[in-house]
C-alpha cells in the first residue's frame, strides 16, 4: 500500500473514537473516517459485508440501515466482533451480530421503520480485513413507510449531511450500474459538499444485472462523468445468493472470475472488485489522516489547554478533607458576596453585554416602571369632574354655596392619595423579585455543592421577605402620613387665586419644550398593509411635541411626523406568529393617526423595550388608555348631567387645584420610594450577606455537610481528568508516529458539472449518424493508423471526456484479447506507460 509508517494510523483514531464515544462531547473532534452514501438498495450494505466476510447487517423491504452503524475494521489473528454499547462482550455467531443491530435500532427508533441520527458503534476483528473505518448511513429514499413522516426524505439527507460535510470525512459514493449514472442521488450529495473532488470515492455495483448489448467500461475508465479519485466496480451476491446462503468467499471468488471474462472489464480487473477497493480505501483513508494531521494534532493541543487548568485543580482532589471544606466554605461565601454586590452596584471587569444585570434592572423599576404605574392610577377626566361636581353638591347639601368649598379639594385629593398604595406596593414587589433573582444567578456558582447552594438561597431568600413586610409598612406609612396633613401652603402649590391660569401656563411651558428629544431609538411599524410593503422597521424620535421617524439613524430622510395632541397609549396582544412586543398609539377623538389607520402598530423585541417607550411617551404627555370600569352604569347620568356655569367653574377650579397638589405628591413618592426600599431592602440584603451569611451556615447544620459536592461535579472531575489523560497520550501516540511516507499523488481536477444535471442518463442511446456503431463479433477492429473516433454516446451517459485528457487514466501494457472485442482498441495516439 506505499504507507507502512502509518499503518497504526487507522488503529490510533479508532481508539480515540472509542474513547471520545464514551466519555461523551468534551472533546468534539472530527476524527477521519469513510461514509458510505447511496440510495435504497445501491448495495451499500452488501459492499461492507464482503469487506468483513460475513452476513451480519440486516435485511428487508424499506429503510434497513435506520441508524448510522459506524463499522471499525481490524486485522487480528482471531475473528470476532464487539459493540460500544456492549462492552466487553465478544459476539464469535454473526448472526446474533445481526439480531443486536437490530434490537439496537428498535430500541431507540422504534420497530416501525424510524430512523434516528445516534450511531451504533461495531468494531470487527478478523484476519481477513484491512484496517478501515466506514460509517454505513440509511439509504436515500423518496416515500415513507410505516410510522416514518412524511419528510423522510428531508431527514434523512440531513442526517447525511451531519457526517460527509465534515472536511474529515471520505465519502464512498455506491451507485448501481443499472441505473442512470447523471441522477445518482451519492453523487449529487457528494458534489454538494466536495465540489472540487477531494473526498468522493466512485462505487459502481451491479455491474452483472446490466442489460444485455451495454456496459459500463467508460463509466469504469473515469472517461464518461469522471470523478478525481476515479471509480471501482465491484459485483455483489443478488438476492437469490442471499436468500440461498451463498458463501461471501465464493461470492468473491466469483466476482473475480466476472472481470477477467468479461471482455469489457478483462483489462482492468485487476483494479476492480472488494479486495481492491478495500485496499483502496485502507490507502486513501491512511493518506487523509496524514494530511488532515496537522489539523488534528493542533485541535488536540487547543482542548488539551483548555482543560490543563481544571485538572491541575482536580489532580490530588480529596473530597473529604475537612480542612479543604473549612477553607472552600469561606471562600464560596465570600466570592458569593462579591458577586450579588457587583451585580447591585455594577462593576466595570466582567461585565454582561447579553442582559441586565440585577442593579440595572432595579434602577429600570425605580425610573421607568414606577413612574409609568403612578400615571396609570390617574382616573378618567369626565370621572374625575363627575365626582368633583358630587361632592360639591353633597358639601353645600340643601343651600346654595356662594363659594367654591375647600372641603371638596381636600375629598378628591385624599382620594388620589389613596390610590397611590397600589402602585407603590407594586414597586416593592417588582424590587424583591429582581433581588431574588440576583441571588439565584450568583447561587449557580455554588452549584458544584447542592446542600451549600440550597442553604444559601434560603437564608438570603427568606431575609429578604423578612425585610419585604417592612418596607411595605414603611411605604404605606408614607402615603398615610401624606394623607395625614394637606399642605396647601406649599411652594409649588398655585393656590385657589391663580387656579383659574393654570392651563395657560401649563401651554406655554409645553411650548417651550417643544424641541426637546426624549428618546430615539429603532422600532418596527406593524400595521402596514402586505400590498405596501409589510410590517418596516424605521428609526423613531421622541419630542415633547411629535414623533417623527426617519428611514434609518442619520435622520436624513423623514418619513412622517405625528403630533402628539390627543394621542394615548393601548397594548396590543402579541400574535401566535410574531416575536415582537406590540402597543398602539391612538387618537382619543377617533381620528386616524397615521394616513388611512386608526392606530398606529409598534412592536419592539421585548417587554422591557415596550415598558420603556411607553415611560418615554408618558414624559412627553401621551397617557395610557384608562379602563372606564363604571362606564356602562354611569352613561345614562352623565348623558343627563348638565351643570350651571357657577358649577362649572367651581368643578374647573377644584381640578386645576387636584392636579396642582396631586404632581407635588407624585413628585414627592416618587422620590422616597427608591430610597425607602434601597435603605430597608438592597443595602440591608448587602450588610447580611457580607456580615451574618456565614455564621447562618454555620448554625443551619453540619458544614462538612454542606459541602458534599454532587455526584454531577464527581462525575465532571472523572470526566475531566480521563479526557485529559486521552488528549495527553493521543498527542503522544500522534508525536511518534512517522509522517515521511510513500503516497500517490492526488489525481488532476476533473471537470465534474454534470453531477446534478437532467440530461445524459441513457444507458444505450440511439448511436448519431456520425459515430461509429459497436462493433460485432464478426467485424474486424481499425487499422492502427486510423484516427481516434470521434465523441460518441456511452453505456451511461454522454462522452464528454476526450481520450487523451488527463482524466483517462493510461491503459494496462498488454495486449489486447485475444478473443473479438466490441469495442475498437486503443488508437495509437494513446499514450502506453512502460
Amino acid at each position: 500500500m506505499g504507507n507502512r509508517g502509518m499503518d497504526e494510523l487507522i488503529p490510533l483514531v479508532n481508539r480515540l473514537q472509542d474513547a471520545f464515544s464514551s466519555i461523551g462531547q468534551t472533546c468534539n473532534l472530527d476524527l477521519p473516517q469513510i461514509a458510505v452514501v447511496g440510495g435504497q438498495s445501491a448495495g451499500k450494505s452488501s459492499v461492507l459485508e464482503n469487506f468483513v466476510g460475513r452476513d451480519f447487517l440486516p435485511r428487508g423491504s424499506g429503510i434497513v440501515t435506520r441508524r448510522p452503524l459506524v463499522l471499525q475494521l481490524i486485522n487480528a489473528s482471531a475473528e470476532w466482533a464487539e459493540f460500544l454499547h456492549c462492552k466487553g462482550k465478544k459476539f464469535t455467531d454473526f448472526d446474533e451480530v445481526r439480531q443486536e443491530i437490530e434490537a439496537e435500532t428498535d430500541r431507540v427508533t422504534g420497530a416501525n421503520k424510524g430512523i434516528s441520527p445516534i450511531p451504533i458503534n461495531l468494531r470487527v476483528y478478523s484476519p481477513h480485513v484491512l484496517n478501515l473505518t466506514l460509517i454505513d448511513l440509511p439509504g436515500i429514499t423518496k416515500v415513507p413507510v410505516g410510522d416514518q413522516p412524511a419528510d423522510i426524505e428531508q431527514q434523512i439527507r440531513d442526517m447525511i449531511m451531519q457526517f460527509i460535510t465534515r472536511e474529515s470525512c471520505l465519502i464512498l459514493a455506491v451507485t448501481p450500474a443499472n441505473t442512470d449514472l447523471a441522477n445518482s442521488d451519492a453523487l449529487k450529495l457528494a458534489k454538494d459538499v466536495d465540489s472540487q473532488g477531494l473526498r468522493t470515492i466512485g462505487v459502481i455495483t451491479k455491474l452483472d444485472l446490466m442489460d444485455e448489448g451495454t456496459d459500463a467500461r467508460d463509466v469504469l475508465e473515469n472517461k464518461l462523468l469522471p470523478l478525481r479519485r476515479g471509480y471501482i466496480g465491484v459485483v455483489n451476491r443478488s438476492q437469490k445468493d442471499i436468500d440461498g446462503k451463498k458463501d461471501i468467499k465464493a461470492a468473491l471468488e466469483a466476482e473475480r472470475k466476472f472481470f477477467f471474462s468479461h471482455p469489457s472489464y478483462r483489462h482492468l480487473a485487476d483494479k476492480m472488485g472488494t479486495p481492491h477497493l478495500q485496499k483502496v480505501l485502507n490507502q486513501q483513508l491512511t493518506n487523509h489522516i496524514r494530511d488532515t494531521l496537522p489539523a488534528f494534532r493542533s485541535k488536540l493541543q487547543s482542548q488539551l489547554l483548555a482543560l490543563d487548568k481544571e485538572a491541575e485543580e482536580y489532580r490530588g482532589y480529596r473530597p473529604d478533607d475537612p480542612s479543604r471544606k473549612t477553607k472552600q466554605l469561606l471562600q464560596m461565601v465570600q466570592q458569593f458576596s462579591v458577586d450579588f454586590e457587583k451585580r447591585i452596584e455594577g462593576s466595570g471587569d466582567q461585565v454582561d453585554t447579553v442582559e441586565l444585570s440585577g442593579g440595572a434592572k432595579i434602577n429600570r423599576v425605580f425610573h421607568e416602571r414606577f413612574p409609568f404605574e403612578l400615571v396609570k392610577m390617574e382616573c378618567d377626566e369626565k370621572e374625575m369632574r363627575r365626582e368633583i361636581s358630587y361632592a360639591i353638591k353633597n358639601i353645600h347639601g340643601i343651600r346654595t354655596g356662594l363659594f367654591t368649598p375647600d372641603m371638596a379639594f381636600e375629598a378628591i385629593v385624599k382620594k388620589q392619595v389613596i390610590k397611590l398604595k397600589e402602585p407603590c406596593v407594586k414597586c416593592v414587589d417588582m424590587v424583591i423579585q429582581e433581588l431574588i433573582n440576583t441571588v439565584r444567578q450568583c447561587s449557580n456558582k455554588l452549584e458544584c455543592f447542592p446542600r451549600l447552594q440550597e442553604e444559601t438561597e434560603r437564608i438570603v431568600t427568606s431575609h429578604i421577605r423578612d425585610r419585604e413586610s417592612r418596607a411595605k409598612d414603611q411605604v404605606l406609612l408614607l402615603i398615610d402620613i401624606q394623607l395625614s396633613y394637606i399642605n396647601t401652603n406649599h411652594e409649588d402649590f398655585i393656590g385657589f387665586a391663580n387656579a383659574q391660569q393654570r392651563s395657560s401656563q401649563t401651554n406655554k411651558s409645553q411650548s417651550s419644550a417643544g424641541n426637546q428629544v426624549i428618546r430615539k431609538g429603532w422600532l418596527t411599524i406593524n400595521n402596514i398593509s402586505i400590498m405596501k410593503g409589510g410590517a418596516k422597521e424605521y428609526w423613531f424620535v421622541l419630542t415633547a411635541e411629535s414623533l417623527s421617524w426617519f428611514k434609518d439613524d442619520e435622520e436624513k430622510e423623514k418619513k412622517y411626523m405625528l403630533p402628539l395632541d390627543n394621542l394615548k397609549v393601548r397594548d396590543v396582544e402579541k400574535s401566535f406568529m410574531s416575536s415582537k412586543h406590540i402597543f398602539c398609539i391612538f387618537n382619543t377623538e377617533s381620528r386616524n393617526v397615521y394616513k388611512d389607520n386608526r392606530t398606529l402598530e409598534l412592536a419592539c423585541d421585548s417587554p422591557d423595550d415596550v415598558d420603556s417607550w411607553k415611560s418615554s411617551l408618558l414624559r412627553a404627555g401621551v397617557y395610557p388608555e384608562k379602563s372606564t370600569t363604571f362606564e356602562s352604569e354611569t352613561t345614562s347620568t352623565s348623558d343627563n348631567f348638565s351643570m350651571d356655569p357657577q358649577l362649572e367653574r367651581k368643578v374647573e377650579t377644584i381640578r386645576n387645584l387636584v392636579d396642582s397638589y396631586m404632581a407635588i405628591v407624585n413628585k414627592c413618592i416618587r422620590d422616597l420610594i427608591p430610597k425607602t426600599i434601597m435603605h430597608l431592602m438592597i443595602n440591608n440584603v448587602k450588610d447580611f450577606i457580607n456580615a451574618e451569611l456565614l455564621a447562618q451556615l454555620y448554625s443551619a447544620g453540619d458544614q462538612n455537610a454542606l459541602m458534599d459536592e454532587s455526584q454531577e461535579q464527581a462525575q465532571r472531575r472523572d470526566e475531566v481528568l480521563r479526557t485529559h489523560q486521552a488528549l495527553k497520550e493521543a498527542l503522544a501516540i500522534i508525536g511518534d508516529i512517522s509522517t515521511s511516507t510513500i503516497t500517490v499523488p492526488l489525481p488532476p481536477p476533473v471537470d465534474t458539472s454534470w453531477v446534478g444535471g437532467s440530461s445524459g442518463g441513457r444507458r444505450s442511446p440511439p448511436p448519431s449518424p456520425t459515430a461509429p456503431r459497436r462493433m460485432s463479433s464478426g467485424q474486424r477492429p481499425a487499422p492502427r493508423g486510423a484516427p481516434p473516433p470521434p465523441n460518441r454516446p456511452g453505456p451511461l451517459g454522454p462522452f464528454n471526456n476526450s481520450a487523451d485528457s488527463p482524466q483517462a487514466p493510461s491503459r494496462p501494457n498488454r495486449a489486447p484479447p485475444s478473443i473479438p472485442s466490441r469495442r475498437p482498441p486503443p488508437s495509437p495516439t494513446r499514450q502506453v506507460p512502460p
